[in-house]
């Protein structure tokens, strides 16, 4: 098959990128990774020296595409679908860009914080560096809920590659700060993102996965 990912179910930056897959019935060759493989470890950085994923191989086109936001903009321009994630109005297209980074810096970067905190040794607990995400996490969702007041999606009226960010890091999110009670229009766009039939999919192949996600 052409198109190759390479990626693994948990990840939340890799439910972005298949989340855009789905959403316009992008047919691809799944490579799920077992993280603790060196020869896969191996395969991924022969392609993305780097060695973070997703990683998108074309084969038809002889390229190699690393990061999720990137991976989402090269099918919208070669394999586009019937759900347009990237506006082709610039000024809706910088718009939808910036809130895609904001889900990706500000809500799922300060939740990764979070959560790996959990999986270190008492003696290397970062207590200073984790107070901090929260705190930037919390004004993240504040500004949220504002937005998310008066729009349906996150750049608007249309469902954009900043939902496909802001799913699957919201979804973490409600684990380190729950936001149920006190962000209603939040949780509200939440669940119109769970009801979205390519991130439900998403949803479902990962729940195998979600028991090693540690908790408090």
């Amino acid at each position: 098959m052409a198109l190759k990912l390479y990626f693994h179910p948990l990840s939340s930056y890799c439910q972005k990128a298949v989340i855009a897959f789905y959403e316009n019935d992008i047919p691809f060759e799944p490579n799920v990774l077992n993280i603790g493989d060196p020869v896969q470890s191996a395969e991924v950085k022969a392609l993305w020296p780097i060695g973070k994923f997703p990683v998108l191989r074309d084969e038809s086109r002889g390229v190699t595409v690393g990061e999720a936001s990137i991976i989402i903009e090269y099918l919208a321009l070669h394999r586009p679908g019937p759900t347009p994630l990237v506006p082709t109005d610039p000024d809706a297209a910088w718009q939808m860009r910036m809130r895609d980074r904001f889900f990706d810096f500000y809500v799922n970067d300060q939740m990764g914080i979070v959560i790996a905190n959990r999986m270190r040794p008492a003696a290397q607990k970062d207590t200073l560096g984790v107070e901090a995400a929260r705190a930037r996490l919390k004004t993240a969702l504040d500004i949220v809920e504002a937005e998310m007041a008066t729009r349906t999606w996150a750049a608007g009226d249309a469902f954009t590659m900043a939902d496909c960010a802001a799913a699957p890091a919201l979804f973490y999110a409600n684990q380190v700060i729950p936001f149920a009670d006190s962000h209603p229009h939040t949780m509200r766009y939440f669940e119109r993102l769970s009801q979205r039939p390519s991130y439900a999919r998403v949803r479902q192949e990962a729940e195998p996965y979600l028991r090693l996600v540690p908790q408090d």
